[in-house]
């Protein structure tokens, strides 16, 4: 079963977990963090089936990140558990500005490949800097920031969470 299978919407994911008391680092997209109803569940699907959890505290990082308590996860393991996983939100819970076309901070947590096939690593971070999106990858050498072009952007495959693109050979030498 999907999110579609039960009128819900993927809003984000859960990144990793935030200490020891069960807070979680989530990644949104294509939402503004205002509008995200706290009063309402969130879904993490168990074995196939949507599970609520309730927010107990949203501390915005960012326009695309937050610090996410949620009722019921109240452990470091508990918050590793859910780590990875996307959440979801019912359809009429979320308010207007859902499916920001512009925003590609979906892509946190996606496989960065370079046009040679080179598994650059995991993009961590979307910046919507006006004219200059950008994303960060983390690489064996560090963080690398790099421009969110179209021109350099070869494919993008949701199936796999993944995107290759012809990346400068200046941006990854650190």
């Amino acid at each position: 079963m999907s999110g579609a299978d039960h009128n819900l919407i993927k809003i984000g994911q859960v990144l990793k977990s935030n200490g020891t008391g069960g807070e979680t680092v989530m990644g949104f997209r294509d939402i503004d963090l205002g509008d995200i109803d706290i009063e309402e569940p969130v879904f993490i699907f168990m074995d196939g089936t949507p599970v609520p959890f309730f927010i107990e505290s949203l501390t915005p990082r960012g326009n695309s990140k937050a610090i996410v308590k949620l009722a019921g996860i109240d452990s470091g393991s508990d918050a590793e558990e859910i780590a990875g996983q996307p959440v979801y939100a019912d359809k009429e819970s979320i308010g207007e500005t859902y499916g920001d076309e512009d925003d590609m901070s979906f892509l946190i947590g996606w496989s960065l490949y370079n046009a040679t096939s080179d598994n650059i690593g995991e993009i961590t971070d979307f910046m919507d800097i006006p004219g200059n999106p950008c994303i960060i990858a983390g690489t064996k050498k560090g963080a690398v920031t790099i421009p969110l072009h179209e021109d350099l952007i070869i494919s993008i495959d949701p199936e796999s969470r993944s995107i290759t693109m012809d990346i400068p050979d200046g941006l990854l030498s650190l």
